[in-house]
């Protein structure tokens, strides 16, 4: 299958929409904070990430989800810089600490193209939100140099509806982590009230974009939505809500139930984050899945759990 992306070069299109992009950076409102500085200029809001995207590592990730591991790996480029800031961040050196080094579009054009070299099904950008015009800006020449692999979307799910129509036709696989059902947990936990209003208005808008996954005869995904959601202990994920409105988009919506959580960070200031997750409370998250009607899910193994 052809990316997304080689159409809309081919047409003309992507120029346009680069330039688009980067033009947000001056008043800079990619994500639903709207800082309005002018990250061109050097000034710096919630994501504290100036004119160039910092890279913290690239290579190939066979610790995602099947469909994007095959066998080759998904080629990962892990982005420094956050623009959510929660607690218990399990990436918190990267995405709180800003561990790794500024790339030039054209150094993260051929991080990957190494990619794809290397064999690897696709180039998965992990948390993308608020550096999008800059990989837009590597994508353009990534492409001119012979890039043909599905981009991958690997965001915290705090998304501007303004910034993902630029990506509509660009990007082939979304996979959003979707947090939070409770505005008022959501401002405890990632210092953003308007979480689930943001988060759930653009999981609509992704899966507009791209509809549900598809995998080739070899079950590798080739386009479509993948959600992953993190259990937390106590409930306060609220994933029957996140259950609920991922059904209405379509029971075949692939969700990745996640059972991963460990207190790390600053879970500490929570009380209720200071523990892992039990066998019930998972148990608990898939069944509520399930009663939604969702027919997709990827359930994480049970023995990762840190049972109290």
């Amino acid at each position: 299958m052809t990316p997304a992306y080689l159409s809309l070069y081919e047409r003309g299109e992507l120029s346009p929409r680069v330039e688009a992009a980067l033009a947000m950076l001056h008043d800079c409102h990619l994500c639903p904070h709207e800082c309005r500085v002018d990250r061109t200029a050097g000034k710096l809001g919630r994501c504290r990430t100036g004119r160039r995207a910092v890279v913290s590592s690239v290579g190939a990730h066979f610790g995602e989800e099947s469909p994007l591991v095959g066998w080759g790996g998904s080629g990962t480029v892990f982005l420094a810089n956050c623009n959510l800031a929660c607690l218990f961040c399990q990436n918190h050196d990267i995405s709180h600490g800003g561990h790794g080094r500024e790339y030039s579009p054209r150094a993260l054009a051929q991080a990957m193209l190494r990619l794809q070299e290397e064999g690897c099904h696709n180039t998965n950008f992990v948390t993308p939100t608020h550096v999008m015009p800059q990989i837009l800006e590597a994508l353009l020449e990534a492409v001119e140099g012979g890039l043909r692999v599905p981009l991958v979307w690997n965001c915290g799910g705090y998304e501007s509806l303004a910034s993902l129509r630029l990506l509509d036709g660009i990007v082939d696989i979304y996979m959003p982590d979707v947090k939070y059902g409770d505005a008022a947990i959501a401002e405890r936990l990632s210092g953003c009230r308007d979480y689930p209003t943001h988060a759930f208005a653009a999981l609509r808008e992704m899966h507009r974009q791209v509809g549900d996954l598809r995998v080739n005869d070899r079950g590798v995904a080739e386009r479509g939505l993948l959600v992953r959601h993190l259990v937390l202990p106590h409930g306060l994920a609220g994933t029957p809500e996140v259950m609920r409105l991922l059904a209405s988009l379509s029971p075949n919506t692939y969700v990745n139930v996640m059972a991963q959580y460990r207190p790390c960070h600053r879970a500490d200031e929570e009380p209720r984050l200071t523990r892992g997750l039990t066998v019930a409370e998972y148990e608990s998250a898939v069944r509520v899945a399930l009663d939604a009607g969702l027919t997709r899910l990827d359930e994480r193994p049970l023995r990762r759990l840190a049972i109290r």
